[in-house]
């Protein structure tokens, strides 16, 4: 068996193989509530063989979103409807995850194939949250500077927004703190200004964000895997770079995180960026070696010996995909019979297995 696709264990639970399905942003509820969209969506990268699903950047409040569009877990109503999406792809033989979120000052903008930048009037914008009253570019609104009332209320969202993930059957937990979003924007210079207990130096920058995962595993049951996804770069001069990367996650795995989801870029526009296949590959690498955590990689990854690359020099854990995940829902019923892997195709395409 390849170790693409043999089994990997973390806490009490077991992936059948190392290929998780990366959030990606659907835009496609109202109020936050999921739909046959996001069942049709999810459940058909479980019945492609994932071993890991996880749903796109699910926020805490309604003023985390990203859009009006966004999938959300703040009430319970939301939660209970989850529970049907979550039953199926369990099902299927998948775990089934979910990325903790809030937008911060990305927050109210338009889905992206309408527009960009800023909601205008009709779609009645809100005000969005920031460690300083910067705004991420000129068309997007302007953020409030959070309060330490509004630092805590945020902590209480994400904490309770983990209670409730538990009742809608989630296994998994990923705190979202990358791609220029509110815990991104606290730890890196570019966004975060602030002069009191929550900025200027490392130790304070990291603050809220660790107070964050240290609430959330508070509730999250010990038996349950906890992941964090970081922009380990900003790709800019001054930004947040590899090495406070390495100093994060170190103190991450103190409060029980098990695995770091290695991305990057997202806190300003316009940054010139290496895009490549696997060009972020390196920084799961480099923070798996220097901080002893598990590391997830993502990023351009696209084929089925890429990947087993990647885990056979130990370069990471697992492989998150996205785009390809986009374009071949059955990614690792393929990379199997690319790999010469024996695994289980769903009864109901038995007839379509081999040529």
């Amino acid at each position: 068996m390849s170790k693409l696709l043999s089994k990997i264990q973390i806490r009490d639970i077991e992936f059948r193989n190392k290929i998780f399905v990366s959030p990606m942003c659907q835009y496609s509820s109202n109020d936050g509530m999921p739909n046959d969209w996001h069942l049709v969506h999810l459940g058909s990268r479980a019945v492609g063989g994932a071993g890991l699903v996880m749903t796109e950047a699910t926020a805490v409040s309604p003023e985390g979103r990203i859009s009006p569009a966004d999938l959300g877990i703040w009430s319970d109503e939301q939660a209970e409807s989850l529970k049907r999406i979550t039953d199926f792809v369990k099902a299927q033989g998948a775990v089934v995850g979910i990325q903790l979120a809030h937008a911060g000052r990305k927050a109210s903008t338009m889905v992206p194939w309408i527009g960009d930048g800023e909601l205008p009037p009709e779609e009645k914008p809100w005000q969005t949250l920031a460690p300083s009253a910067v705004p991420f570019n000129s068309n997007y609104p302007k953020p409030k500077e959070m309060t330490k009332n509004d630092i805590d209320l945020v902590i209480h969202q994400f904490r309770d927004a983990a209670r409730r993930s538990l009742k809608a059957g989630f296994q998994v937990i990923e705190i979202h703190m990358a791609h220029g979003y509110l815990l991104h924007e606290f730890l890196s210079p570019i966004s975060n200004r602030r002069l009191d207990q929550y900025g200027g130096d490392l130790k304070n920058r990291v603050r809220f964000p660790l107070e964050v995962v240290a609430a959330v595993r508070e509730v999250w049951p010990e038996k349950l895997p906890l992941f964090v996804r970081i922009s380990a770069t900003d790709w800019i001069e001054g930004g947040w770079d590899l090495l406070q990367s390495v100093e994060l996650a170190k103190e991450l795995v103190k409060l029980g995180v098990d695995l770091i989801d290695c991305s990057s870029g997202g806190i300003a526009p316009g940054v010139k960026i290496p895009v490549a296949h696997g060009y972020q590959v390196h920084f799961s690498d480099f923070i798996k070696r220097n901080a002893g955590v598990m590391t997830g990689a993502v990023g351009m990854i696209t084929s089925a010996v890429q990947a087993e690359n990647i885990l056979v020099t130990g370069q990471a854990d697992a492989v998150f995909l996205g785009r390809e995940f986009l374009r071949d829902p059955y990614f690792p019923l393929h990379a199997a019979e690319v790999l010469g892997d024996d695994v289980q195709y769903p009864v109901q395409y038995l007839r379509a297995r081999g040529r």
